[in-house]
This record gives C-alpha cells, sequence and structure tokens, in this order.
C-alpha cells in the first residue's frame, strides 16, 4: 500500500519548455546530512539508484496541482515535478513541505511567487479576481491569450474558472461562434479554438455541465472543429448529425436516460475524436473528462437496470422465433454494448447487474441466439457468454448442470413416447461453435477454448459442506459434454496418420490437444476413467504423424504429462498398448536433425530414466533398445539400458541388491561417528543375537562352504570389472545411476575388540568372551593382520559401528582380498543376509 501510494514520476523542464521524464521511484522525506536539512529523495524502482535529492529550502515556492503533482523551481531555469500515482501520496508528501515551511496543507502555493520575469502575471495573482475582457468578436485574440496564460498557473486556473462559472460567458462564447461562421471569419474560429481547448484544460465538473448540456454540445464541437494548424475544418457535427445514428432497438420511455444516452455518445467522440491528443500533464488535466464518461456509464447501466420493462422487451424479443435478423443483431449489439458498460461498476453494483441479467433469463436467451445461423449474431453472444463466464463460472456451471437434469427427465418420458429428445445443451453449443469455426486463424476458437478452460478449472469452483461443485459439475461434464470436444480427434485417427491434415484441422486439434492435457493435469480420476476407456492416448498419438510440427508437438505433450503423473494405472495401459511406439518412430524420422522434436522426446525418455520409473524403463529397454542402442550424442538411452539392468541385477540377486544398498548407502562416509538408522538397527541386532554368547549363526549355516556364501559377490565383482572402464566413461558424463563403484574392500580395524563368538565345539574364535581380543597368528581362519589401509570399524555396544572408505587403497588391494577370507564365518553369513 505504502510503495503504491508513495509512486511517482519525476520531471524536469527543459530548455524547450518542455518537461522531460526522468523515471518512476518510491519518494521518502528525510534529514540529509550533506544537505544539512530535511529533503525529498527519489529512488528508482527499478535499481534502486537515486533520482532526486531535493533540500526542502524555507523560502521554495512550492505548488500542489490537481491533486497529484508537485511543481517548484530549484534553480534559475530548473522547474522539478512530482507526479504521484495516487493522492495519497501527494497529501502526505505536501503536509511534510508545508510542515519544514511552517505552511497550513490547505494552502496550493506554500510561497509568494517571486519570479520578476512574469511580474504581471503575479500582479494578476495578487488581484482579488480574474477580470474577463467582454466578449466580442474584437477582443476574441485578448480573450485567447488569457486563457493561455492562465494554464500554467493553478491560481489563475482557478480565478479563470470561476469567472466563467459566474458570468454565463461560455454561452456567450459560442454566441459569437455562430457570427464567425456566418461572416465565415476564420482567424475568430481559430481563436475560438483555442479558448474552448484551453476552458477542457480547466478540469471544471461546473463548466463541462454547461458544455456538454443539450443546447450547447453541438456548438463545442463545431469550435473544435477549426483547429488552426488543420488547412481544411474538420466535419465532426456532419458525422454526429448525418452518418452516426441512433438505434433505438427497444422504445426507451425515459427521457431523461435517452438524453444522458446521447449525451455520453457525443463527449466521448469528442475524447477520443475531436480533442487533440494531450500531453503528459494535459493529460492529468483531463482526467475530470474522464470521470464524466465514466459516471454518466454508470448512471445509464443503473437507469437501464431499474427498467424492468425494458429488459422483459428486450429478452422477449431476442428469443422470439419472429424476430427478423436485422433486428436481432441490433438487439444483440445492444446487449453486448450494455455488460461491457457494466465493467466500469463497482463489484458489488455488478454483481447486482448480473443478477439481474440472470433473473431475466440471459442464459436460455444466449443458448436460442447461439443456435441461430448468422454468423455476426453468433459472434456477439459469445462476447456476451465471455462477460458472464469470466465473471461467475458458477453461474454459468450451475444453470447448465440444471439444464442437463431438466433434459434427462424430459428424455426420460420422450423415450416412453418413442419420441427422441433434439435438445442441446449450452456447453454443448459452445463447443460445436468452437469445432466449427470458419475463421481460417480459428480465432473464435481460440476464444471459446478459454471459456471452456475457465469452466472446467477446478480452481475456480466451490465447495459446500455436503458437495462439492467439482463434482457435480466434472461428472456432468464427462458424461454429456467430452464425447462432443473428442468427436473430431476421434473421427481423424482411425487409421495409422490422420484422415485429415490440412492446416486449420491441425489447428482445431491442437486446440483441442490444449484443453485434454489442461485436463489430465486438473481432473485425475475423470480424465484417467475416460483416457483409459475410450483409448485416447493411442489415438491421439496418431497425430504424432502429422505433417504440421505443432500438432505433433502437441500429442507428444500431452502424453508427456501423463507420463509425468507417474501414475501405474497410466503406464499399465501405455505398456500394454504399446503406445511408445509411434513415439520412437516420430524419433527415427526425425533423424539427426537437432529441433524441439528431437529434444521433447529426448526429455520425455530423461524423466523416466532420472525418476527411474521402473516398468516403463523395463518396457522401453525390452521392447526398443535394438532402435535406440545406437542413439549416442546423448547417454540416455544407454542410461536407461543401465537402469534396466540393475534392476534385472537386483531380481535375480535380492541378497546381493540388500548388501549393495548397504555399501552404496555408506560410500562416501569418511568417519563412523555418525550413524544411518539402517546401520545400527543392524549391528544392533547382531548385539541382541551375541547376548549371553549365543552364537551368531545357526550351526547349519556354520557348516556351509564360504566360497558357497561368498560365490555371488565374486561373481557380481568378475561381471562388474569387464564392464568398468565403459560404466566409468558412462557415469563420469552423465552421472546415470548415481551408483558408486561395485569394487569394495571390507576389514576389521585391529584395534577395535571383537565380541564375536560361536559355541561350536570345533571353532573357537578369537575375541570371544574372556580372550584379551590380540589377534592369532597370521595365517589362522580368526586372524587380522594389524596394518590395514582401509577399515571398517565394529564395536560392541557402546562403540562405534560403520563401513570407514580411505583414498589412496589400491596399492593393498591383493592384501585386501585375503582379508575378506579371514572375516569371521559369522561376519560372513550376517552380510549375506
Amino acid at each position: 500500500m505504502t510503495d503504491t501510494r508513495r509512486r511517482v514520476k519525476v520531471y524536469t523542464l527543459n530548455e524547450d519548455r518542455q518537461w522531460d521524464d526522468r523515471g518512476t521511484g518510491h519518494v521518502s522525506s528525510g534529514y540529509v546530512e550533506r544537505l544539512k536539512g530535511m529533503s525529498l529523495l527519489v529512488r528508482a524502482e527499478s535499481d534502486g539508484s537515486l533520482l532526486l535529492e531535493s533540500k526542502i529550502n524555507p523560502n521554495t515556492a512550492y505548488q500542489k496541482q490537481q491533486d497529484t503533482l508537485i511543481v517548484w523551481s530549484e534553480a534559475e531555469n530548473y522547474d522539478l515535478a512530482l507526479s504521484f500515482q495516487e493522492k495519497a501520496g501527494c497529501d502526505e508528501i505536501w503536509e511534510k513541505i508545508c510542515q519544514v515551511q511552517g505552511k497550513d496543507p490547505s494552502v496550493d502555493i506554500t510561497q509568494d511567487l517571486v519570479d520578476e520575469s512574469e511580474e504581471e502575471r503575479f500582479d494578476d495573482m495578487s488581484s482579488p479576481g480574474l477580470e474577463l475582457p467582454s466578449c466580442e468578436l474584437s477582443r476574441l485574440e485578448e480573450i485567447a491569450e488569457l486563457v493561455a496564460s492562465s494554464l500554467p498557473s493553478p491560481l489563475r486556473r482557478e480565478k479563470l474558472a470561476l469567472a466563467l462559472e459566474n458570468e454565463g460567458y461560455i454561452k456567450k462564447l459560442l454566441e459569437l461562434f455562430h457570427v464567425c461562421e456566418d461572416l465565415e471569419n476564420i482567424e475568430g474560429l481559430h481563436h475560438l479554438y483555442e479558448i474552448i481547448k484551453g476552458i477542457f484544460l480547466l478540469n471544471r465538473t461546473a463548466l463541462f455541465e454547461v458544455m456538454f448540456s443539450e443546447e450547447c454540445i453541438m456548438d463545442v464541437i463545431g469550435c473544435l472543429e477549426y483547429d488552426p494548424a488543420l488547412s481544411q475544418p474538420r466535419k465532426h457535427r456532419e458525422f454526429l448529425t448525418k452518418t452516426a445514428k441512433f438505434k433505438e432497438v427497444i422504445p426507451i420511455s425515459d427521457p431523461e436516460l435517452k438524453q444522458k444516452i446521447h449525451q455520453t455518445y457525443r463527449v466521448q467522440y469528442i475524447q477520443d475524436m475531436v480533442l487533440p491528443t494531450p500531453s503528459v500533464f494535459e493529460e492529468n488535466m483531463l482526467s475530470t473528462l474522464h470521470s464524466f464518461i465514466f459516471f454518466n456509464k454508470v448512471e445509464i447501466v443503473g437507469m437501464l437496470q431499474e427498467d424492468e420493462k425494458f429488459l422483459t422487451d428486450l429478452f422477449a424479443q431476442l428469443t422470439d422465433e419472429a424476430t427478423d435478423e436485422e433486428k436481432r443483431q441490433e438487439l444483440v449489439n445492444f446487449l453486448k454494448e450494455f455488460c461491457a458498460f457494466s465493467q466500469t461498476l463497482q463489484p458489488q453494483n455488478r454483481d447486482a447487474f448480473f443478477k439481474t441479467l440472470s433473473n431475466m433469463g440471459i442464459l436460455p436467451a444466449l443458448e436460442v441466439i447461439l443456435g441461430m445461423d448468422d454468423t455476426q449474431v453468433r459472434s456477439a453472444a459469445t462476447d456476451i457468454f465471455s462477460y458472464l463466464v469470466e465473471y461467475n463460472p458458477s453461474m454459468v456451471r450451475e444453470f447448465v448442470m440444471q439444464e442437463a437434469q431438466q433434459n434427462d427427465d424430459v428424455s426420460k418420458k420422450l423415450t416412453e413416447q418413442k419420441i427422441t429428445n433434439k435438445d442441446i445443451l449450452l456447453i454443448n453449443l459452445i463447443i460445436e461453435h468452437m469445432i466449427c469455426d470458419t475463421d481460417p486463424e480459428l480465432g473464435g476458437a481460440v476464444q471459446l477454448m478459454g471459456l471452456l478452460r475457465t469452466l472446467v478449472d477446478p480452481e475456480n469452483m466451490l465447495a459446500t459442506a455436503n458437495k462439492t461443485e467439482k463434482t457435480e459439475f466434472l461428472g456432468f461434464f464427462y458424461k454429456h459434454c467430452m464425447h462432443v470436444l473428442t468427436a473430431p480427434l476421434l473421427a481423424n485417427t482411425t487409421e495409422d496418420k490422420p484422415s485429415k491434415d490440412d492446416f486449420q484441422t491441425a489447428q482445431l486439434l491442437a486446440l483441442v490437444l490444449e484443453l485434454l492435457t489442461f485436463c489430465v493435469e486438473h481432473h485425475t480420476y475423470h480424465i484417467k476413467n475416460y483416457i483409459i476407456n475410450k483409448d485416447i492416448l493411442r489415438r491421439v498419438l496418431v497425430l504424432m504423424a502429422s505433417k504440421h510440427a505443432f500438432l505433433a508437438l502437441c500429442a507428444l505433450r500431452f502424453k508427456r504429462k501423463i507420463i509425468g503423473l507417474k501414475d501405474e494405472f497410466y503406464n499399465r495401459y501405455i505398456m500394454k498398448s504399446f503406445l511408445f511406439e509411434p513415439v520412437v518412430k516420430a524419433f527415427l524420422n526425425n533423424g539427426s536433425r537437432y529441433n524441439l522434436m528431437n529434444s521433447a522426446i529426448i526429455e520425455m525418455f530423461e524423466f523416466i530414466r532420472v525418476e527411474d520409473i521402473k516398468s516403463l524403463t523395463a518396457h522401453v529397454v525390452e521392447n526398443y533398445w535394438k532402435a535406440l542402442e545406437d542413439v549416442d550424442y546423448v547417454q540416455t538411452f544407454k542410461g536407461l539400458k543401465l537402469r534396466f539392468e540393475q534392476q534385472r541385477e537386483r531380481q535375480d540377486n535380492p541378497k546381493l541388491d540388500s548388501m549393495r544398498s548397504i555399501l552404496r548407502n555408506h560410500r562416501y562416509r569418511r568417519d563412523a561417528r555418525t550413524l544411518e538408522d539402517e546401520e545400527e538397527m543392524w549391528f544392533n541386532t547382531d548385539e541382541d543375537d551375541m547376548e549371553d554368547g549365543e552364537a551368531v549363526v545357526s550351526p547349519s549355516d556354520k557348516t556351509k562352504n564360504d566360497d558357497d556364501i561368498m560365490d555371488p559377490i565374486s561373481k557380481f565383482m568378475e561381471r562388474k570389472k569387464l564392464k568398468e572402464s565403459e560404466e566409468k566413461e558412462v557415469l563420469l558424463k552423465t552421472n546415470l545411476s548415481g551408483r558408486q563403484s561395485p569394487s569394495f574392500k571390507l576389514s576389521l580395524s585391529s584395534g577395535t575388540k571383537t565380541t564375536l563368538s560361536s559355541q561350536s565345539p570345533a571353532t573357537n574364535l578369537p575375541g570371544s568372551p574372556g580372550s584379551p581380543g590380540s589377534p592369532g597368528s597370521p595365517g589362522s581362519p580368526g586372524s587380522i593382520p594389524k596394518s590395514t589401509s582401509q577399515t571398517a570399524a565394529i564395536t560392541t555396544k557402546g562403540g562405534l559401528v560403520g563401513l570407514v572408505d580411505y583414498p589412496d587403497d589400491d596399492e593393498d588391494d591383493d592384501e585386501d582380498d585375503d582379508k575378506e577370507d579371514t572375516l569371521p564365518l559369522s561376519k560372513k553369513a550376517k552380510f549375506e543376509s
């Protein structure tokens, strides 16, 4: 709120007496040490740089103009102005200036002006009032100069406006206008143009009310025809009286309303067509003119809204079949303009406006109009419908659902009588007009697709305590309307390629796909059931064969949105129907061209790889690897193959997968101080197993051969070493799997006492309870060398647990391999489990 209130534009007056825009920023006031006083500071909103730093001097004359402008002279021939976005900000800074200068904030000028170059003007200001010259032909030039000289000064503008109001001067000037025209006094007409234009810039509502009155407005427009800059006068009055005709589609009985409509049209014409384009400050001076038009429109809407007879007649004639086409077009255009006027209303008034139209039956009327053949009428009706949807989509949804219920009831009765019900729902009419748009660029279809998207958007649907609008409306939409929307898609994809592939059809199908993609993202199970039951994705992917790249990309985007959900129902449907085939074909047909199609397809497969969607990874590799294995300019497909191989290995060796996950989780652990939950649980379980000297492994496990236990690991190691160089290259380039090198080393720290024991009579392992914990002889099965460069510390209760990987251990590979064989049998079995 504060930022908006203090938002300003900074202007400086250049040598040509034109205002230059120095930038937009936010103004504040504060003490500046360098300037030794309270100052005005403006910092740019773009980069925070200082646009203005001006000390508030006690003797500087500051002027407040038009409620949003503060003007002052910083030095000789250096004028500054701050133009505020909001009046509140201007008032706030004005009060600060007045406080510093010890002035009452109610004044518009803080000091008596002392510009010696304008002594005559200030003499006039010091006078109690402004005396206008007598309104005569001979003095028109003098009057024009007086008006022009008064515009720069707020005080003189005020005095001039009061003089014009009090003496009825405007009507006298307009009488002179008739005299000048009769005498063909072009010079006098040029002076009158300057005078009337200057009066507009005085920005006074009281003067506008006089000039825009029924008796004066045409003469005012006449004065503005004689612009001195034009060689020939304009013919505005001729246009307004002869060309622009007022069409009273429904008789307006209220003369005040009729006069207000005429007045508003003419003032709007003056603003848009007659007055020259205003400069920056002249635009501010015309703010009252904008307000005059705005409040006139509000008043017209209110008066029409209260005239029930008028609206009743309007809707009755709109829906009457006997109304001729020209008349109906005029009625629809009037209603369209009526709705456009409503946009000027305040929110509460707009609520009442649309509620009135709804009660009068605007939606049934639109349904009738949209069913007609007249293209212009339908276009205007579409614009009206867009006002309704944008304002209150819930109102439209409620109507179409009630309509569907009524149609169902009627259909049930007609079915019993063996009669067909041909009623068409409003929303289906909208879809049909979208599909049947004859515009080569499909401008109307794009507009209608936007309205449909708003109607099916759950974000603007209401929820009540008992039931939700989302559930009800989407249930209705998929039952009654979705088949109409997808009809052109299904009709065009019966073969392996689109049956019609012209540009207009491709554009239409792209619009349909855009809406379907939106539904996939927002409608969850409704659209899922529809896609799977109707086999929609397979039909959509037929469009991948289109010659129009934008349509093929729309089809691909639809599938990408489905895959992005990572929903196994969708995934099973895709795999069962082999729906990657059209994508792979399009990819291969695209060849090595580096374009959007190529990138989009690769991104889809990359998403599957990165997200590790296992079912789709396996499906793609098993069915399409031969077609994709030669693609080596990206590592995506090799990465998919690697993912697939890892999955298969885990399936073949679940025990190996368990051990690999433990090792992978701790590959980069550099100390044993912090424990992962999995590791801690593993060792805690180990300790529980060893309570009271109980053996870690059962007797049957102890009889197993060590080679049998470690065989899967050995095979895994050998298989991986064969591919080591190739895999390292792939991993370094793309980080495909995130797994670490499969080679690993495991040993026990010599500084750690173990409590592993076995009660087997045949074996008495070192480290059993009561033993000093010293290692056995180097050749004994339980011995562990002291000098190890890489250790995995294993302790009992209260000790540290972890696998610690140290660098520079390659030189001990052979030694460590031997150490693996010296692990206690109980620990080997534990790792295997």
